[in-house]
């Protein structure tokens, strides 16, 4: 059942992030316009398949390389010294799916689906979230379906500098460098010591904005992977997951960091702003023990 918090909580917001296309590069923002579907502009390009399957950084290294900037109609993409402006027209699409969810999607023009494959070096077409285009996710968790653009799971993902300082405590124990924040693909990252205190934290505000944080994310090779290059280098976050963060609940398997959060509201919100907890879980995510 909620409780009224117990945890003091002296947080900010310090970092915020969208991912204009999913699996390029992360853009740095100071503000961020909140709707119920997310950071305004995160996740709302992706690269397919030409039978219109998700392409991510899982199969694809290469578009850790890949910056895109949100544009009227559009996205203006780089990859080293090389740039693309796409422009879409709402009367080309196609049906792409994310997991398990088909999406009527904008589609981009046959040239510039032909200048991304050339960069992948494989075929790829470019799709975009538009107005026209709908998908909901998570409703066994957020109690209702959640509005959602391309993101794999839910509108926002939510991490602390408490967590990364104990990952990478971690790591060092393991003799493995330590890893940045952008290995995480985070929304919004908050400024707090306490190491997995998020677990607990069952609803927060921002800006007078309530998240509901409904489920912890499960990380996957991605995070091995360094978000300019594309390479499976240094520490290896996985590894020191393992150690403490592997779940023991069926239902989310595997590792986890951060939690998935879905807004209950609209407006903006900037880096800086404090953080409030709403309400907690009377217990923390359960955890299998190491040996």
């Amino acid at each position: 059942m909620p409780q009224s918090s117990q945890i003091p909580l002296d947080a900010r917001v310090t970092a915020l992030n969208i991912h204009p296309l999913k699996s390029g590069r992360a853009m740095p923002v100071d503000e961020a316009d909140v709707g119920y579907d997310g950071l305004a502009g995160d996740r709302r390009f992706m690269l397919v398949d030409p039978e219109g399957t998700f392409i991510t950084q899982r199969e694809c290294q290469t578009l850790a390389q890949i910056s895109a900037v949100p544009q009227a109609g559009g996205v203006d993409l780089q990859k080293g010294d090389a740039s693309l402006s796409v422009r879409f027209a709402g009367d080309r699409r196609m049906m792409v799916r994310v997991w398990s969810s088909s999406v009527d999607a904008a589609c981009a023009d046959d040239a510039a689906n032909e200048t991304l494959s050339s960069w992948l070096g494989r075929p790829v077409r470019l799709v975009h979230m538009d107005d026209k285009a709908e998908r909901t996710v998570g409703a066994e968790w957020a109690g209702a379906p959640a509005s959602v653009g391309f993101a794999d799971g839910f509108p926002i993902l939510i991490t602390t500098t408490g967590s990364l300082d104990a990952l990478n405590r971690t790591l060092a124990s393991l003799n493995q460098p330590s890893v940045g924040m952008d290995r995480f693909r985070t929304n919004i990252l908050i400024d707090h010591d306490g190491a997995w205190d998020e677990d607990l934290w069952e609803a927060i505000e921002i800006g007078g904005i309530r998240f509901d944080l409904v489920k912890p994310c499960t990380r996957c090779i991605m995070t091995t992977q360094d978000q300019k290059t594309g390479e499976r280098t240094g520490g290896n976050p996985i590894e020191a997951l393992r150690v403490e963060r592997m779940s023991a609940d069926r239902r989310v398997a595997g590792v986890l960091f951060g939690w998935n959060a879905v807004p209950r509201g609209t407006g903006p919100i900037a880096v800086g702003a404090p953080v409030r907890i709403l309400s907690t879980r009377s217990e923390r995510w359960p955890m299998k023990r190491r040996g």
